[in-house]
């Protein structure tokens, strides 16, 4: 038997490849003959980096940028050849904040902004670029201003670079299902803040479009990372792709799938958001053309029906009913569960 491993972050609690590697564990303890394979996975957000790596290899480099309060930060880049990875997380995420410090109304892309301009100058003209974990809902303003500051409004060494930016949402720049209201609460936006960004974000489309001549407000994926999405379409015409079809891509998992007999994958939190683009979605939808079954698994699961209505195999939660958070969110805690629960799913999913 051979069993796929493609199981996404359990954000705030383990890396996808500490994912993997719980349930590499409990599945040899049920299948000890079973041939598996781990790959790290990411829609573009955190572990981004780590697993185009693993795919494709490349070199680290390190650049000394602004996070979302101008603070300085070190964070790295990954570059193979002429194209360079960004995890706009790295700068501009969340995580680099402490809980009391979120507020989108303040805080900026200008980081990321840098982290382009850093691999420009060293001669990257391929840039791709992971949206996810953002702490900003600036539309791209920040990261606008850091290109404007080291190359001037014309934004002329930029105009034979080609950018692609990587997301799992397709939501839009404004309006009910944009940038701020989707997605400003959990960045720290309160219900006046949230007016507020979403009022700023439509006078800065409308007048990049009166001025351009063309509008990207209303694309799916403007309103990914908060708006950054936007701005890159809108300003450097990058190509919007799936963050998990680029990174299946480049790991050659048609090639895995078509050889599998089960491909296990999951989240932190699985839901009807999940449906929406996100690593297992994509993920599911690959195996699918391979005819291979899909167990996802996950720390939270709701709508359980919809997603197995959505064709996966099997859909299940790694904590026993009644865990607390607080348990729940401990990586050995998380860590034992999924090595218990694989290695019961698992066979089960197999026929065995």
């Amino acid at each position: 038997m051979h069993i796929v491993l493609a199981i996404d972050s359990f954000k705030g609690c383990l890396t996808s490849s500490e994912a993997n590697a719980a349930a590499r564990e409990g599945v040899l303890r049920a299948l000890p003959e079973a041939k598996v394979t781990s790959i790290p996975v990411s829609d573009g957000g955190e572990g981004w980096l780590e697993a185009f790596h693993a795919a494709k290899g490349g070199t680290y480099v390190e650049a000394t940028v602004c996070d979302p309060l101008m603070r300085p930060v070190r964070a790295c880049y990954l570059m193979q050849g002429e194209q360079a990875v960004i995890e706009m997380a790295r700068a501009s995420g969340l995580t680099l904040l402490r809980p009391e410090e979120r507020n989108p109304l303040l805080a900026t892309s200008y980081g990321t902004g840098q982290l382009v301009v850093d691999a420009v100058r060293r001669g990257c003209r391929d840039i791709l670029v992971g949206l996810g974990g953002s702490a900003t809902s600036d539309a791209g303003c920040g990261m606008l201003r850091a290109l404007w500051d080291a190359f001037g409004e014309a934004l002329e060494p930029l105009s034979s670079v080609r950018f692609t930016i990587a997301t799992d949402v397709d939501n839009p720049l404004c309006g009910p299902e944009g940038a701020a209201q989707v997605f400003g609460p959990q960045k720290g936006a309160r219900a006046d803040m949230i007016e507020e960004l979403d009022r700023r974000a439509q006078a800065f489309a409308a007048e990049s479009a009166q001025h351009m001549g063309y509008d990207c407000s209303c694309e799916p994926g403007a309103g990914a990372a908060g708006g950054l999405g936007y701005a890159f379409m809108q300003y450097l015409h990058a190509q919007r792709r799936s963050g998990i079809e680029l990174l299946l891509d480049a790991f050659g998992a048609d090639e895995l799938f078509a050889h599998a007999d089960l491909v296990v994958t999951g989240e932190g939190k699985a839901d009807r958001q999940t449906l929406r683009g996100k690593a297992p979605a994509g993920i599911l939808r690959r195996a699918q053309q391979h005819f291979v079954p899909v167990t996802l698994i996950a720390g939270q699961v709701e709508d359980r029906a919809q997603l197995l209505e959505a064709g996966f195999a099997q859909v299940e939660c790694i904590h026993p009913s009644g865990t607390p958070l607080k348990d729940a969110l401990r990586p050995d805690v998380a860590c034992k569960n999924i090595r218990s629960l694989t290695g019961v799913i698992v066979p089960n999913g197999l026929g065995q």
